[in-house]
């Protein structure tokens, strides 16, 4: 018997080092590689029970139950590829066939060591942050260790079924960008197809809708009760997980505070990125320096040519500020739960989030203040402001 489209990822991944965190997703890859092995080694028996061990725990995986059937059918006939099923349909045994690429190589992934390069400062309010690369299938959970992240746990996911990169309403794409959990819709609310919950995020963010994207109702969600997970391609944009690990991973999101990075690409965290980390954070605490001083003209050097908040742009935003600023005698800012965030799509624009408080002779606030900041020409400036 012969799977010949994956033996290849077979051969590896029965070797490769796995992650040290379980979640259901992972023994689950697990128990299907060691029964793939086995199918390697010419014991099919043995392959069957490891099968039919994970179809006792999941009888809805239908990636294993294509497997078992390739299994059975072997006893009678020579089997030349995965998936032999008499009157398949084409379409479903290719999706299947992606699954099981894609969670073979998933096996081989090692444990991040690193931190990703999309998470450059958490706030301690932030527990944990999520990173999806959808070229991996793939959602990684990383905890906040003193602003640091650090990899907890990562799981299978199912995308959109014309992969990322979403522009418009109905194309079918998933969403790159820095988003954020905005909310949590439980079972009881959602048709079964939502499966455990979800939890909408944040798209079309500000960056989105500067560009012209749209759409909505990008979600993480879960599976139908009949289903136990979905090829890698197959959502209309939102991001699917197991029903067992999106509960799993439902303890670790926070509403309105758990930030979702979405990249087609997942980078590292390296010495470069480090400085120019370090470098954004002198220029941000300058920005502050200059808007206490009353210094209007070096406090609005911060902000691009491209700037714009709300309908404002850079004119009659700076027109503002000079006759704003003419009245006071005195500015104090504070900023608190800084978090900073590489935007995955766009090189050089980052998202910095943080409470800032505001007292002067003549007003006092708080808010959320979200900021875009674009590195253009070597310099870091503010090409969009608002509340978060």
């Amino acid at each position: 018997m012969k799977f010949s489209t994956l033996t290849a990822l077979l051969l590896t991944a029965c070797c490769a080092t796995t992650a040290t965190a379980e979640p259901v997703t992972r023994s689950m890859e697990q128990a299907l590689t060691h029964s793939l092995q086995a199918v390697g080694n010419n014991r099919l028996d043995l392959a069957l029970n490891e099968v039919d061990s994970l179809l006792k725990q999941n009888p809805n995986f239908k990636l294993a139950q294509l497997v078992k059937g390739d299994l059975l059918l072997a006893r009678t006939k020579p089997i030349t590829a995965f998936g032999n099923a008499p009157n398949a349909s084409h379409g479903q045994l290719q999706d299947l066939r992606e699954e099981a690429s894609a969670r073979l190589q998933r096996v081989q992934q090692q444990q991040p060591i690193a931190a990703p390069k999309y998470l450059w400062r958490l706030d301690a309010q932030q527990r944990h942050a999520i990173v999806v690369d959808t070229s991996k299938s793939t959602l990684y959970l990383f905890e906040n260790v003193d602003g640091e992240a650090r990899y907890v746990a990562d799981y299978y996911i199912s995308v959109g079924k014309k992969g990322a990169d979403k522009l418009v309403k109905g194309d079918q794409k998933t969403p790159l960008g820095v988003y954020f959990v905005e909310g949590h819709i439980p079972r009881h609310k959602l048709s079964d197809f939502y499966g455990a919950g979800a939890f909408p995020l944040n798209y079309p963010n500000e960056w989105d809708r500067r560009k012209g994207k749209n759409g909505s109702g990008i979600w993480l969600h879960g599976t139908p009760g009949d289903t136990y997970s979905r090829p890698p391609r197959a959502s209309n944009g939102c991001v699917v997980l197991a029903n067992d690990d999106l509960k799993q991973l439902e303890n670790n999101l926070q509403v309105g505070i758990t930030p979702v990075i979405i990249t087609s690409q997942m980078e590292w965290s390296d010495e470069a990125d480090r400085n120019e980390r370090a470098e954004l954070l002198l220029t941000l605490e300058q920005w502050r320096a200059d808007w206490e001083s009353r210094d209007t003209e070096n406090y609005l050097a911060h902000y691009s040519p491209d700037f714009s908040t709300s309908h404002i742009k850079l004119p009659a935003f700076a027109q503002q500020k000079r006759l704003v600023n003419s009245g006071k005698t005195w500015i104090k800012v504070q900023m608190s739960n800084v978090s900073i965030f590489p935007y995955p799509s766009q090189p050089e624009l980052v998202v910095v989030n943080f409470e800032q408080d505001y007292q002067s002779n003549n007003l006092s606030n708080r808010m959320h203040k979200r900021q875009y900041w674009l590195k253009q020409n070597g310099r870091w400036q503010i090409v969009y402001e608002g509340a978060a």
